[in-house]
């Protein structure tokens, strides 16, 4: 891999050659834990502007038509956040010179308030090839990380680093695109204010210098540019979440369906029809099937799903569950499908052997799909992958978890081409989620999860004890899978926090935990939810057998403390009267607090009085635990879900921020 300095260019292989999808990735941590940014990316002319608004793809316009451009969003990484980008060089239009990757910040934030902002650059096989760390991103709100660019018959790319300090407005009019004047972001009184001036135009550069740019205009707007979503893309159908009143007599009556689950008898059984329920949908619905797949490197082409097949191995053939198989331009991208459903393991050795005869008949990814969530920075096995072949095999991994966010997110959130569409993906969901398909997702704690709870309970577990560590892993895997169904649900943005100071470096953070664990007996967790003013904390107890999820407020700038304990209470009229409120305070010792119930008729209580300076608020809900380490009713995976649920609708909801993200 290639480290890139601000103006470098390097060659990208030709796309004829078979790489013709990368995937790009931005990321960035905040030493605050809350800093967060938006990618999008321009397409451009010779003459260095957009076509058409068409051309800039962002959080509300994620995908090219054809499937030249997808927004994949947000993973957690190491340390911070990754964006993901593919790019399938092969469909870009021939009048496009430029593809321009940027990312922007809003309400006043600034790229200098991130820490390890870099944007590497990889194959359909996963393996990078390129990374480049912006040096010094600025005061700036918009950011441009580099571009690829076309040479004759192939393409570079260019890392770059030029900020805006007049932020998305001001990069987005400098390449073309029509900004809405009625929609004016306003400036700190709420006035309207008018839009800075754009830098001069940023002009391509010779292959051995940097592009040509513009000295940036102040920033005078506070918050995003209202940049309209493009014209020429169809109106997607959702479903709408109540469903309709049935005709049936009685509730004995069950509606039909497509994918019925209740001849289910056995494991292998459950495997086949998943397998086949899936691809055969995956196959129909062109959205759905990309959204899955880009991912791993396959290009927007026709896709065609098969089962039951058998290719040669030795001297017995081997059967995967299922092939995907993608053309574009003449050429096939094919991964080869290894499922398991029910809680069921990877066999390493079977996977080696898919990977294996992949390699051989030229085929690019052998994708594993089981109920499992996958860990960061570990394969699910270990198989061995050899580099010396000419045609690398990539080692991918799914879970049932995302598979049904993708779902949920694309019919009840963004949308499909048809009303037909949303309903197949209906019929895709309700199987994955029937108790009888085995798709369930992880359910399992693992076999460590009894003897380190008797340890915590007879303090007997001992720093650097291998099964508290198995409790980790498990837990960071729970914690990924709230995400995913939390965020499908409410078509936001969910997602893990890792902070810095835990250190960059997966294994020796879940250590870290691991020893927590043996000393304070604790399972913590930070999610961030998009839209909400704070982090949700989840703190499971394995002493006391309790769960807590909270989040914490900052005070408001201005006003008086009683009216801010006042406010606090209306908007928190609806929640459980059992919500405990805590006051936090500069001094080390803690505020005032007291149950919601309590202080309604006396807001007052809450204020501390000794005139201690109230930095803000912590609100916390408690739940009792699950003993049992599956998802039955008494167990810990579904206590965790119910209090993640009653926390967010009952607390969080009458926390977010008035209007949203703009349009």
């Amino acid at each position: 891999m290639r480290e890139m300095v601000s103006g470098a260019n390097i060659d990208l292989a030709d796309p004829g050659d078979g790489a013709h999808a990368v995937v790009v990735s931005l990321r960035w941590s905040s030493p605050a834990g809350d800093g967060d940014a938006d990618v999008s990316v321009l397409l451009l002319g010779a003459d260095g502007k957009v076509r058409s608004d068409a051309d800039f793809f962002f959080y509300n316009n994620p995908t090219a038509a054809d499937g030249s451009v997808q927004l994949l969003g947000k993973i957690p990484a190491e340390e911070g956040d990754e964006d993901r980008i593919t790019l399938d060089l092969a469909a870009i239009p021939g009048d496009v010179d430029r593809i321009v990757v940027t990312a922007s910040r809003y309400e006043g934030a600034r790229f200098s308030e991130l820490d390890g902002l870099r944007l590497t650059l990889a194959d359909r096989t996963g393996e990078r090839l390129l990374s480049y760390a912006v040096p010094d991103a600025g005061d700036v709100s918009a950011l441009i990380f580099g571009e690829l660019y076309r040479r004759g018959e192939s393409w570079k790319f260019r890392a770059l680093g030029q900020g805006y300090a007049s932020g998305l407005a001001g990069l987005a009019t400098d390449f073309g695109i029509a900004i809405e004047d009625d929609t004016a972001p306003d400036d700190d009184r709420g006035e309207p204010t008018e839009a800075a001036p754009a830098p001069s135009a940023h002009e391509p550069a010779p292959d051995t210098t940097p592009p040509r740019t513009g000295e940036p205009a102040p920033e005078t707007a506070v918050g995003r540019p209202s940049v309209p979503r493009p014209r020429t893309v169809r109106k997607k159908v959702t479903l709408p979440k109540a469903a309709r009143k049935s005709l049936a007599e009685n509730d004995s009556w069950r509606t039909a369906r497509l994918f019925p689950v209740s001849v289910l008898k056995s494991d292998r059984e459950r495997e086949m029809r998943a397998t086949s329920v899936l691809l055969s949908v995956m196959s129909q619905i062109p959205e759905f099937g990309r959204r899955l797949t880009a991912g791993f490197g396959a290009p927007a082409g026709r896709a065609e799903t098969f089962t039951e097949v058998s290719l040669p191995h030795g001297d017995t053939p081997r059967r995967p569950d299922g092939v995907i198989r993608v053309e574009r331009a003449g050429k096939l991208w094919t991964a080869l499908v290894e499922t398991k459903t029910n809680g069921n393991a990877l066999k390493p050795e079977q996977v080696q052997d898919y990977v294996d005869i992949a390699a051989r008949r030229g085929y690019e990814a052998v994708i594993t799909l089981t109920n499992d969530v996958a860990l960061e920075g570990r394969p699910l096995v270990d198989v061995k992958i050899d580099g010396r072949r000419r045609n690398k095999v990539a080692l991918w991994h799914l879970s049932w978890a995302e598979v049904a966010h993708q779902a949920q997110m694309l019919i009840r959130h963004e949308g499909v081409g048809n009303a037909a569409h949303a309903w197949l993906l209906q019929e895709l969901l309700h199987y994955l989620q029937h108790e009888n398909s085995g798709c369930h997702g992880f359910q399992n704690m693992g076999p460590a999860w009894v003897p380190v709870r008797r340890g915590i309970d007879e303090e007997t577990l001992c720093q650097g004890d291998r099964r508290a560590v198995e409790v980790v892993e498990n837990w960071e895997r729970l914690i990924r899978q709230v995400c995913l169904r939390l965020g499908g649900e409410l078509g936001q943005k969910v997602l893990p926090v890792q902070r810095a100071k835990r250190g960059t470096d997966p294994e020796s953070r879940r250590a870290g935990l691991a020893d927590d664990l043996c000393t304070d007996g604790r399972l913590t967790a930070e999610l961030r939810i998009e839209g909400t003013p704070g982090i949700m904390a989840i703190t499971a107890d394995l002493r006391t057998g309790k769960l807590r999820t909270s989040i914490e407020i900052p005070a408001p700038e201005q006003g008086y403390p009683l009216t801010w304990a006042k406010r606090l209470v209306r908007q928190l009229a609806e929640a459980p009267a059992d919500l405990h409120v805590e006051t936090l305070t500069d001094g080390s010792a803690g505020g005032p607090r007291g149950t919601l119930e309590r202080l309604r008729p006396e807001p007052g209580d809450i204020l501390p009085r000794d005139d201690a300076q109230i930095t803000g608020f912590r609100l916390s809900l408690f739940k009792s635990m699950g003993n049992t380490r599956g998802n039955a009713e008494s167990g810990f995976i579904r206590s965790v879900d119910q209090a993640v649920d009653r926390f967010h609708a009952g607390v969080v909801t009458r926390l977010e921020r008035r209007g949203g993200r703009r349009p």
